[in-house]
Formats: structure tokens, C-alpha cells, sequence
């Protein structure tokens, strides 16, 4: 749990570093799903590194909302997709690291575009049936903002799932309680999203998102709730823009850059734990 918990500080860092550099991105969402990142990508998930698209005979995932890139990235190198150097060239002209993560580039983890918000949901539902017919028994991993289900495309392939029988399927839902133009409750109140889930035919687990005891077990849990004719949601809690106290709970950090002052006092709060790149 030590090693966890000093990876997810590194990708934070990671985090504040690339955006800054780039003056452009997303950095609020990716700190507070850095805890999700690394609990999935070093312990939960079954994955290869030696990156093929079909995902055969491994555990796969989505980022739905792909704004959120910086996090992603940095999770992929820092597990062996890419070399680290490589995020150096964040946003950067004809870079691999687009702002939002995108196919044509052949980045390896990337299995999707999403650049576009609310679409994560289906195409997750559709590898997760791939999955079934191939008679492979790895899970689909996906994840999804809580502003994004706004999106009804979103609701369409939630009720569809139960229906289908999609059992191999465990999506998180980053319940932060912000989007980009302010709380959730004030642009399009969602109410109880778990109750929403349960109600769609969903098992669902409630976790604290930037507490990485806790979402390392409840990964694991939903790991078990899976072949049981159901899909799995994770209602996680995290804190946008979480590490850096400034940025901590303010949509306004939802897409904006951090200056030369405020990136120092964001990396005097996130210690060198791995090395940067």
C-alpha cells in the first residue's frame, strides 16, 4: 500500500508538471482520479503492457471522460506502455499525448477516442460483449464523469447493459460533484446517482475515491460481484483537484493551467517519490 500510495503522489506530480508546461489542459478531474488510476492499473487490473488493441486474454479499459488525459497518460507510462520521456510532449504539436486521447496517434492503452463526452458507457458495453463471445473471461474497466451523465446516450447504454446481461463490466463513476461551468447540482442536479444505478438494474459499491485503502478493496470487491448477470458501478467519491490544496474542490481548476508560482507551491505539496520524467 506504501508503493501505491507514493505512485499516486508521483503521477500527481506528473500531473501538474505536464499541464504546466503545456499551459493547456485538465488538471482538477486527473488528481482526483490519480488514487482510481494507480489503484487499477497496479493492482486490480489484469493487463500487458506489450500493448495489442484486441485485448485478448487481458483485463481492458475505457476512459470515458478523456479530458481527463494527463492522469491517463501518466498512469500508462509509469506502468510500461510508453517511455516516460514521452510526456514531455503533452499537447504538444504531432505528439502521441493529445489533450484528449485519440487513436490514430497508435499510443499504446489507447483502445478509444474520447475526446467526445458520453460515449465511454457504449463502446465499454460492446467490448465487454466481444469479450463474452470470444469466451474470454478478462473484465472491462471504464470510467466516466459525473458531469458526463448529462449525456443521454449515457442513460440509453445503462439500461441496456442489465438487459444484455453484462456481467463483466465494472465502471466507475467519478462523483466529484463538479463540471466545467460549476457543482453538478447547480448546472443539472442528478440526485442520488447509486439510487439511478440500482434503480437501471446496476450492483453497485459507494467508495471514498482518494482513499487508496479503500478503493484498492473496493476494486477488489467489485472484482467478485462480476458473473452474477449483472454489471458493477463504483459511485466514487474523489475531490477535484485533489493534492494541491488551492485547486482542491474548485470546478474552476476543472480546465485551467496552473502558473510558474503555483506549480512550485503544487510541487512543494507533492514530493518526488519515483523520479520525475
Amino acid at each position: 500500500m506504501t508503493d501505491l500510495k507514493a505512485t499516486a503522489t508521483q503521477i500527481r506530480r506528473d500531473i501538474v508538471r505536464m499541464v504546466h508546461a503545456a499551459q493547456s489542459g485538465h488538471p482538477g478531474g486527473s488528481l482526483g482520479c490519480a488514487d482510481f488510476f494507480t489503484a487499477l492499473y497496479f493492482n486490480a487490473m489484469q493487463h500487458n503492457p506489450d500493448f495489442h488493441m484486441d485485448g485478448i486474454n487481458e483485463d481492458i479499459f475505457f476512459l470515458s471522460n478523456g479530458h481527463i488525459s494527463p492522469v491517463f497518460y501518466s498512469a500508462l507510462a509509469r506502468s510500461g506502455y510508453f517511455p516516460l520521456e514521452e510526456l514531455n510532449t503533452f499537447r504538444k504539436l504531432n505528439s502521441r499525448l493529445q489533450g484528449h486521447p485519440t487513436t490514430h496517434e497508435h499510443l499504446p492503452g489507447v483502445r478509444v477516442a474520447s475526446g467526445s463526452l458520453g460515449q465511454g458507457m457504449s463502446v465499454a458495453i460492446g467490448a465487454a460483449l466481444a469479450k463474452k463471445l470470444n469466451k474470454d473471461t478478462h473484465l472491462v474497466y471504464s470510467l466516466h464523469g459525473d458531469g458526463e451523465l448529462d449525456e443521454g446516450q449515457n442513460w440509453e447504454a445503462i439500461m441496456s447493459a442489465p438487459n444484455l446481461h453484462v456481467d463483466n463490466l465494472i465502471s466507475t463513476i467519478d462523483w466529484n460533484g463538479q463540471q466545467i461551468d460549476g457543482p453538478t447540482d447547480k448546472v443539472m442536479a442528478q440526485g442520488d446517482l447509486r439510487q439511478k444505478f440500482e434503480v437501471f438494474g446496476w450492483l453497485t459499491l459507494l467508495c471514498n475515491g482518494n482513499d487508496m485503502d479503500e478503493m484498492v478493496a473496493t476494486l477488489a470487491k467489485a472484482k467478485t460481484m462480476t458473473g452474477q448477470g449483472k454489471p458493477v458501478a463504483i459511485l466514487m467519491h474523489t475531490l477535484m483537484g485533489k493534492g494541491v490544496d488551492y485547486m482542491e474542490g474548485h470546478h474552476e481548476w476543472h480546465g485551467t493551467a496552473p502558473n510558474d508560482d503555483q506549480l512550485k507551491k503544487a510541487l512543494a505539496q507533492l514530493p518526488e517519490t519515483l523520479g520525475d520524467y
